[in-house]
């Protein structure tokens, strides 16, 4: 989902019909409010959250924005609707769900945390391949995890479907079969297909936190919570 973010002549210009010169005439003449505050520049940018008057007239209330995580159970879909399987969104009570979308997905049967949001500037940051957000996972495979694999998780490998490296990953291993993996990447079964290049396949994979934020080991399977303003800058 992308923010609808606009200049804010521009905004003005498409909601009233009022040409964009007039539009600094009305900004001098401190007509234009954002968030209840006097606009003092014409390209002031304005989303989906901004409240913008013109005089009395409301052009735009601003939405409330949301965020929240979900204990993603297995067999669920990341995404916010599907014909055949329940999704995430199904497991929310939340009044504003229709408006949400998901900040990074879980495949199928992957577990644990899911972030929801109809922010889209704050989930890009966060699950845009590109991004320095780091993601933490317990992976369970079939066979013995071999002590190579930590210099090839951190060397990168090249997925010649997207003609791309993976960018460095950390594999610590925890035990025999189970090891913990962080990349700040989000590649299509990204992990389960590094496993597969090195010979293993992987039975389990469970996201235990997106940077500094953890699943609360008391957050059951299905369940969600609003985050808390701390958890929410944490992120930004």
């Amino acid at each position: 989902m992308h923010s609808k973010r606009a200049r804010l002549d521009r905004f003005i210009s498409s909601k009233t019909g009022i040409g964009r010169r007039d539009v600094r005439l009305l900004l001098a003449q401190g007509r234009i409010c954002v968030d209840g505050q006097p606009a003092t520049a014409i390209n002031q940018g304005v989303d989906e959250f901004s409240k913008v008057s013109l005089d009395e007239q409301v052009l735009q209330a601003s939405l409330a924005p949301v965020y929240l995580m979900l204990h993603k159970p297995a067999g669920v879909v990341s995404a916010t609707r599907d014909a055949h399987h329940k999704t995430a969104i199904d497991l929310l009570q939340h009044p504003q769900r229709s408006e949400l979308h998901i900040a990074g997905r879980l495949d199928f049967n992957s577990t644990g945390l899911l972030l929801l949001t109809n922010d889209g500037r704050w989930s890009r940051r966060i699950s845009e391949p590109g991004g320095i957000t780091y993601k933490h996972y317990l992976v369970t495979l079939e066979h013995a995890i071999d002590p190579d694999c930590v210099e090839a998780f951190a060397t990168g490998m090249w997925f010649a479907y997207e003609g791309i490296s993976t960018r460095p990953a950390r594999l610590e291993i925890i035990d025999t079969c189970v090891a913990r993996v962080s990349l700040v990447e989000g590649r299509y079964h990204q992990i389960k297909r590094m496993f597969h290049r090195v010979g293993n396949r992987v039975s389990s994979l469970h996201r235990e936190s997106i940077g500094a934020l953890a699943l609360p080991p008391e957050l059951a399977a299905g369940d969600w919570r609003v985050l808390t303003s701390q958890e929410i800058n944490g992120l930004r």
